[in-house]
């Protein structure tokens, strides 16, 4: 088994953190204290290839393997967890059209969205269907050439500074069987935005609630068949459980080098407080507990771009392990600083607000241990899974 990068993929990787080193870095404290959503920055980063990584390459995506996008999304994570975590939601949507769009709808949206011209936001989450997404309520139902939306969708990102959105609706009986997705016009007639949600951290990008008052989409606008939804929902979160998955690993290594800088410099009982060998220890262990969550990711990226059969056991294992243990590591970070750790003007109290609903976000860490045991109980799964 190669360990080694390829050197595209060193230098993706190169790319993204200069990127991120220039743009995402030194603004990130102030987009968070004034919860604001740089378009300009992200529409910036489209002329890099950075929002269309891995969307299809006939109409201007790039087509990366889901490992290579990954380790230019850590990248980009390391300067700001918000704005890398949206624009790995876009770069979801843009994939998800990029698949299952016809070629008219694919040309329609897609070059605006690699380029940065749109955004994109994804909505499939609902006030009453949060982790039992077959059960979602919102319809679409066909009246000629349209098929018209009613329902609301929760806790999108982006929602309200965005272009397009992808929509997952019921067209059919109960179950996932009858949802289909779709692509609609964000400014659409009908379409109301709640407000901007005061969140514990993701400040840096805006959070509302959709409602869709029989809002007309075009039937040509269907991605797939009717019923198809759910299938392309559930591989979308694939990806995005590696996404959110690396992102929380990117923030993880921007607060263990902000800490080992700290514990060199900083002073107690005259002497540099990294010749303890207890804080040796704890950065031994954050350091292990980083590289463990990389190589996760990795390895359940590498079984999603192989179409692995267990790729779906793998994005779970490797989604929960990352956030879990990213989370611990930054948690573990602004103890080390003490009291400074908790004050605003440093990042550790960032990164420690905006890793926590990594936990949550793309299928909670609870139900991640559902997706793994369901599978793991299964005759002879366990011979397959290693």
């Amino acid at each position: 088994m190669d360990f080694s990068l390829t050197d595209d993929q060193v230098a993706f990787e190169h790319s993204a953190r200069q990127f991120a080193l220039k743009e995402l870095r030194p603004n990130a404290a102030e987009w968070d204290r004034t919860s604001h959503f740089p378009i300009e920055v992200i529409k910036k980063s489209g002329e890099l290839g950075f929002l269309g990584l891995y969307t299809n390459p006939n109409y201007e995506g790039l087509g990366l393997p889901r490992l290579d996008s990954a380790m230019v999304f850590e990248a980009l994570a390391w300067g700001d967890t918000a704005v890398a975590s949206y624009m790995s939601i876009h770069n979801m949507v843009s994939w998800m059209i990029g698949e299952y769009g016809h070629d008219a709808l694919c040309q329609q949206y897609l070059p605006k969205m690699v380029n940065g011209d749109w955004l994109g936001s994804y909505c499939l989450t609902e006030p009453n269907a949060g982790s039992d997404a077959a059960s979602l309520r919102t319809k679409a139902d066909k009246q000629g050439d349209y098929y018209v939306l009613n329902g609301e969708k929760t806790f999108i990102s982006g929602a309200g500074s965005t272009d397009v959105l992808v929509v997952m609706a019921r067209t059919g009986d109960t179950g996932a069987k009858g949802v289909s997705a779709f692509v609609v016009d964000a400014q659409s007639d009908g379409i109301e935005y709640g407000k901007n949600e005061h969140k514990m951290g993701w400040k840096a990008q805006p959070t509302r609630t959709i409602s869709f008052n029989n809002v007309k989409v075009p039937a040509s606008n269907l991605l797939g068949a009717e019923g198809q939804g759910f299938s392309i929902a559930m591989k979308g979160l694939n990806g995005g459980r590696i996404n959110i998955g690396i992102c929380a690993v990117g923030t993880a290594q921007a607060a263990l080098e902000t800490t080992t800088s700290y514990v060199k410099d900083r002073k107690q009982f005259g002497t540099p407080i990294a010749g303890f060998q207890s804080v040796q220890f704890k950065l031994a262990d954050m350091l292990t507990q980083t590289i463990t969550a990389r190589q996760m990711i990795y390895l359940a990226a590498s079984k999603v771009d192989n179409n692995d059969p267990q790729a779906a056991t793998y994005c779970a294992m490797a989604k929960r392990l990352a956030t879990d243990l990213s989370f611990e590591v930054a948690n573990e970070a602004l103890q080390l600083h003490g009291g400074y750790g908790y004050l605003n003007e440093y990042p550790l109290e960032r990164h420690v607000r905006d890793l926590r609903v990594h936990q949550i976000l793309e299928g909670t860490n609870e139900i991640m241990r559902v997706i793994v045991s369901r599978q793991m109980l299964q005759d002879d799964a366990l011979s397959s899974l290693r």
